[in-house]
C-alpha cells in the first residue's frame, strides 16, 4: 500500500505501526519520527497541499483530518484519489481512528495492543491535581485560545483542568487582554506551538496578568493525538508535579 499523510499525528502513527516504508508522502509539519520522516516526499502544508504532486505519487490511500486540512483541497483531492478524512476530538475518538488505520493496513494487533497502552496511561493520570480554571494559548498578538469542541480541551479535561472560557461557537476565539483578565483563570498554558511561546512571552504574561500563574507547556503533548499520547502522561505527570 502507497500512503499520504497529511496529518502530522497520523504520520507518527503510521511509522508506529510499522507503515513507513510504505509512507510515500507527507507535510511539512510532519517531524515525527525525526530522521526517518526526513526522506520521504513533502506535499505542502497541511493547508497548503499541493494536488497534483500528491496524485503523480499514485497513493492508494490519503489520510487528512477535517480541522487540520482544507475542505476544498481534501473535495478536488477525492476526485482523483482514495481520500480518508478522520475526525479528532477526544480520546475516544482517537482510539477509533487507531483501530480503523489498523484494520485498513492489515495492523489491527498492534493498533490494539497501542490502544491498550494509551488508555493505561490515561487511567494513571485522575486525581493527581485538583480541580483548576485555566487558559490555553495558542497564538500570540492576537491573543488566541482553545474553545471547547477541541481535542486540546478534551485532554485539560482528562486532567481535571476546567476551560474557563465560555462556550461558543468559535473553537478557537480571539481575546483581547481585558477579556482575559476579567476571566481571571488561575493559570495560563503557553504552548509551543502552532505559535512557540518562549520566556520572554512567560515574562510579558507574567506582568499582563499578575493574578495568574503563567507557564509554558509542551503543545505536542496537549495536540498531538495517535503513537505520541504513549508520551503524553509521563510528562503530564512532571508537569502537575512541578505546579504543586
Amino acid at each position: 500500500m502507497r500512503i499520504v499523510s497529511l496529518v502530522p499525528s497520523l504520520t507518527e502513527l503510521l511509522f508506529h505501526l510499522g507503515l513507513g516504508d510504505q509512507v510515500v508522502g507527507i507535510t511539512h509539519f510532519c517531524i515525527h519520527p525525526k530522521k526517518k520522516a526526513r526522506r520521504i516526499t513533502r506535499i505542502g502544508g497541511t493547508k497548503t497541499i499541493k494536488i497534483d504532486k500528491i496524485i503523480d505519487l499514485t497513493p492508494d490511500l490519503v489520510i487528512a483530518n477535517k480541522e487540520e486540512n482544507s475542505k476544498n483541497d481534501i473535495e478536488l483531492l477525492s476526485q482523483k484519489c482514495n481520500v480518508w478524512v478522520t475526525e479528532i476530538i477526544n480520546l475516544n475518538d482517537v482510539y477509533a481512528v487507531i483501530l480503523e488505520l489498523g484494520n485498513r493496513t492489515k495492523t489491527a494487533k498492534k493498533a490494539q495492543g497501542l490502544v491498550a497502552n494509551i488508555k493505561l496511561g490515561f487511567n494513571s493520570l485522575h486525581n493527581l491535581l485538583p480541580e483548576i480554571k485555566v487558559l490555553y494559548f495558542i497564538w500570540n498578538a492576537p491573543i488566541m485560545v482553545t474553545g471547547h469542541e477541541t481535542f486540546i480541551n478534551s485532554i485539560l479535561q482528562e486532567l481535571n483542568w476546567i476551560n474557563i472560557l465560555p462556550h461558543e461557537a468559535i473553537r478557537y476565539p480571539v481575546l483581547n487582554p481585558e477579556k482575559v483578565l476579567e476571566l481571571a483563570p488561575e493559570y495560563i498554558l503557553l504552548s509551543s506551538e502552532p505559535y512557540p511561546f518562549k520566556e520572554n512571552h512567560l515574562v510579558q504574561y507574567k506582568n499582563q496578568f499578575p493574578n495568574s500563574k503563567v507557564i509554558l507547556v509542551d503543545g505536542e503533548m496537549f495536540s498531538w493525538y495517535g503513537s505520541r499520547l504513549l508520551l503524553a502522561p509521563s510528562y503530564f505527570k512532571a508537569l502537575i508535579n512541578s505546579m504543586l
